[in-house]
């Protein structure tokens, strides 16, 4: 099961941020799933591989009507679209309205997310990490999380969004896992990391101190990592600024953060499978099986049901922020390109032709 939940509590802590980061540094390949039901920001901040804005009504409402009638998880691809830098995404919903459409269906979708990455057809498997938003005591995205390997909240580091993000942890542990006090929580799944958004500087002496108040709080979470509060590159992310978006202290410490989740929690996100594969798919090398121009191994004999829309991106091929399947369209830096060639060129519409979605934080 490879399924990573991103959320937050309350305020505007930068989750679609840094779930756009997470997945294009993502060491396998990665589906970003925007399952908000406040609505989804994707089709606001981005443009499609073609350089036409994103279509609202091909992602999770589409996936809505599918699901009704039960999905398959390889169906996911079905519903998704691809941004200039090549990441594969669903996008959200277009208003919280339509969030009624998906009554009583937010666990079945979790379950497909879930099942990608094991799915029996190599040219699909994919780990979903998903948005799910603000995640509330009566959000139905909550619905997701049993199916999921891992919940990372962000948020920020004022008091009274650190106390708040404590309480969260706490009332999802008790009612994903039946409590903590006994150590049960650290346990289950998925298991509870908080993602604190911050300066650099001083995020490892706040790191400690907010480990400190997780554990004394009895929460089951603990702090996996730091996300730079980096404005500039978030634009570079998003294309509204010019400029090394690898370089930048937002790509930098994402990089981090896939490093450490990878490292610590590496039975939650992987699973077993043939030689040479992780997650159920299998591990890909620059110029072997997968890389770009190459042809998608063929499904397997006797396979139905399985006919995607489009091709998923080829996974593990590495791409300008290190490790990742993400890599940008033919406007963005090409890798060791001279001084003076890094900035990301406007598209076709006028627009930048950027590797990603997530701009200032939301």
């Amino acid at each position: 099961m490879a399924l990573i939940a991103i959320a937050a509590d309350k305020g505007a802590p930068g989750v679609t941020t840094t779930a756009v980061a997470l997945a294009a540094l993502w060491p396998r390949r990665a589906l970003l799933a925007e399952a908000d039901p406040a609505g989804g920001d994707l089709i606001y901040r981005s443009v499609g591989g073609n350089g036409r804005p994103l279509d609202p009504g091909t992602g999770i409402l589409s996936l809505a009507a599918t699901a009704r009638r039960g999905i398959a998880a390889e169906q996911l691809w079905d519903h998704t679209q691809r941004l200039a830098g090549g990441l594969d995404v669903i996008v959200g919903l277009a208003s919280a309205e339509q969030a009624a459409g998906l009554t009583g269906q937010w666990s079945g979708l979790g379950k497909a997310f879930a099942e990608l990455a094991q799915s029996p057809h190599q040219e699909a498997a994919a780990d979903v990490i998903a948005d799910l938003g603000r995640l509330g005591p009566d959000s139905p995205a909550v619905a997701l999380l049993p199916h999921a390997a891992l919940l990372l909240l962000v948020t920020r580091t004022r008091p009274e969004q650190l106390a708040r993000v404590r309480d969260r942890a706490q009332a999802l542990s008790g009612k994903l896992h039946g409590g903590s006090r006994s150590g049960a929580a650290q346990l289950g799944k998925p298991q509870i990391g908080v993602v604190l958004l911050a300066d650099p500087q001083q995020g490892a002496r706040i790191a400690g101190q907010v480990n400190e108040m997780l554990i004394a709080g009895h929460t089951g979470a603990r702090v996996v990592g730091l996300v730079a509060d980096d404005p500039a590159g978030a634009d570079m992310l998003a294309g509204r600024r010019r400029g090394r978006v690898d370089k930048s202290l937002l790509v930098r410490s994402a990089r981090k953060i896939v490093s450490d989740l990878q490292q610590n929690f590496r039975a939650e996100l992987t699973s077993s499978g043939g030689p040479g594969q992780t997650g159920g798919h299998p591990v890909q090398h620059p110029g072997g099986a997968g890389a770009p121009g190459s042809a998608p191994p063929p499904a397997p004999e006797g396979a139905q049901g399985y006919a995607p829309r489009q091709p998923p991106a080829p996974g593990g091929v590495a791409g300008p922020y290190g490790p990742g399947p993400y890599a940008p369209g033919p406007s963005g830096p090409a890798a060791g390109s001279a001084p003076g060639e890094h900035g990301w060129q406007p598209g076709a519409q006028g627009t930048g032709a950027p590797p990603g979605a997530a701009g200032a934080p939301r």
